[in-house]
């Protein structure tokens, strides 16, 4: 019982770290704008830092919630359809409902995908759940395949899918930011003695680099800096609560019945590790039953 309170405990705590990862960013505009038109400013609007502040607690979380289902309908949009034929589309409409109705939520939108990748994701939002499953996992045996999208089901009862579709447009420009600073901390200006042959074989050699490699190394750092107010709630939120609401899932399938226990095991051991787990949008992998 200690372990579920703690476990809540951390969850909750990611909760709060992944909502203020929005309101970091949506600050970064709103708190100088509101600086420069409050009274110490133009002196336009009776508005201050903190008011712009409060503006981006409100602004940073709504706007993420609004972008989240549509950043994620429009990826699922891009991927290959499984073209099921009638018959067993209806047999995965059925298998989901059957899930849905034993785990206690309403049916979500059944979307099937051509994929290698033996997994399933599951957003939620205003405009209704949705359930994105690739035609591996659905060749799995039915206890693995039913462990799998039970879990998902699970996921958005506890409303683990709704929040993490809500911040994904979040951190995924946290993600997209941090990778743009580590390639430019790790980016090679000074040409080799390799280099500089074969640029003299095709008569090309400049005099020096036009931007020094320290610059790029200073930009990166000076990034990461200005990175660093998202990223840590960021990190904070997927370990917490991300990857807690998915531990979180996996002990409530496993306490449905040894069969479900081991099929979840199988399955996510498939979706993480065998030939074809690359083959899975990355933008989906915090809805998802495996992380790459």
């Amino acid at each position: 019982m200690t372990d579920s309170v703690d476990g809540g405990g951390r969850r909750a705590l990611g909760a709060v770290a992944l909502l203020a990862v929005p309101v970091v960013l949506a600050a970064v505009p709103l708190v100088p704008l509101a600086a420069l038109l409050g009274t110490g400013g133009l002196g336009l609007l009776p508005v201050d830092a903190l008011g712009g502040l409060l503006a981006a607690a409100v602004v940073g979380p709504v706007a993420a919630a609004l972008l989240g289902p549509v950043l994620v309908d429009r990826r699922i949009s891009r991927l290959p359809e499984a073209g099921l034929d009638d018959r067993r589309a209806d047999f995965v409409a059925d298998c989901v409902e059957r899930l849905a109705a034993d785990v206690g939520v309403d049916v979500p939108e059944v979307t099937a995908v051509r994929a290698d990748a033996a997994n399933v994701a599951v957003a939620d939002g205003y405009r209704g759940s949705r359930l994105v499953v690739s035609t591996r996992l659905l060749g799995l045996s039915e206890a693995d395949r039913d462990a799998a999208l039970r879990h998902a089901l699970i996921r958005l009862r506890t409303r683990q899918a709704l929040l993490t579709t809500a911040t994904l447009p979040a951190l995924a420009a946290v993600e997209t930011a941090a990778l743009l600073a580590t390639l430019l901390v790790g980016r090679r200006g000074d040409r080799t003695a390799a280099d500089r042959r074969v640029n003299r074989i095709h008569g090309y050699e400049p005099d020096r680099e036009r931007v020094p490699s320290w610059a790029y190394v200073v930009a990166g750092a000076l990034c990461w800096l200005a990175l660093l107010p998202a990223w840590v709630p960021a990190t904070v939120g997927d370990r917490l609560s991300i990857a807690g609401g998915r531990s979180a899932a996996d002990a409530l399938v496993a306490r449905t019945g040894t069969e479900e226990r081991e099929g979840l095991g199988n399955a996510v051991a498939f979706a993480s590790d065998a030939a074809g787990a690359g083959d899975w949008p990355p933008l989906l992998d915090r809805l998802s039953l495996g992380v790459k």
